[in-house]
């Protein structure tokens, strides 16, 4: 009998791939997907999963991936939207956007609204990486969501990690009571190479002697894994963000309910037009 299928995004390394792991032991089917398709088949084929490629800063291949995974996947339990990371001097991608609220936010938002039908079908939950960030550098403007106005590595990241609570509540409050449950969390802070792009001080630690010092990714994930693996309603409340298994304090603006909505409909036009 075929166990619970995870899609898990940003899973060829770090936290996603130590995620895809654990769950593959649990009896998962787990769909690895990253943007190194050397590094993304190398996961897959350790665990037995398969190995999926996707560039998000490029709109055109999440749709193409979201198209195949229709194809391929009658029913999807759980999808981990886990790709993301801080950058370094703005740029802007070939949709238009910068590149981190594109990576982190824009690209996470069509390839779930695309697998919308399919996630409701499953009664899946869909989980977001976010990160304490959004409370340390996180305010969302709607009217420069892509930066234009100021740029700072940090804050563009932090922003983009409060968009992701911000559409995991907004998620829970359109298609929760059509099935899909919905959370974000934050991993605490991971020895990965998810800042190797950045020219902040997150560079200086986590690439120095400091790397020490943070989690694991077999620790970071801890709180993925509880979450893809036991029951909305029962075990965590859907809509909700957490840090180490529990519910926690996000930024303010995570509670603000018209700033999720207008975010969601800005990123269905941003989507749209592209």
């Amino acid at each position: 009998m075929r166990g619970p299928t995870v899609l898990i995004t940003g899973a060829s390394d770090g936290i996603g791939a130590a995620g895809a792991r654990i769950l593959a032991q649990a009896g998962c089917e787990v769909v690895v997907i990253g943007r190194s398709t050397t590094k993304t088949h190398a996961v897959a084929t350790a665990i037995g999963g398969v190995a999926l490629t996707v560039d998000f800063t490029d709109l055109h291949d999440v749709r193409r991936l979201a198209a195949d995974l229709l194809v391929r996947y009658p029913r999807i339990d759980v999808l981990v939207n886990n790709a993301g990371g801080i950058m370094g001097a703005r740029q802007v991608t070939g949709d238009g956007h910068e590149r981190t609220f594109q990576v982190n936010h824009l690209a996470p938002f069509l390839l779930t609204t695309l697998l919308l039908d399919r996630l409701m079908e499953s009664r899946a939950s869909v989980i977001a990486t976010s990160s304490a960030a959004n409370r340390a550098f996180g305010h969302v403007d709607l009217d420069d969501l892509d930066a234009e106005q100021g740029y700072q590595a940090r804050k563009a990241y932090g922003d983009a990690k409060l968009e992701n609570i911000l559409f995991t509540k907004e998620l829970h409050r359109r298609y929760h009571q059509r099935g899909i449950s919905s959370a974000a969390f934050h991993p605490g802070n991971v020895a990965t190479n998810f800042s190797h792009e950045a020219s902040s001080p997150f560079r200086f630690i986590y690439h120095s002697p400091l790397r020490r010092l943070l989690r694991t990714p077999e620790k970071g994930c801890d709180t993925m894994v509880w979450l893809a693996t036991t029951r909305p309603g029962v075990d965590w409340t859907s809509g909700e963000y957490y840090v180490r298994r529990r519910v926690a304090r996000a930024n303010p603006q995570a509670n603000d309910a018209e700033l999720a909505r207008l975010l969601w409909d800005r990123s269905e036009q941003m989507v749209r037009n592209n």
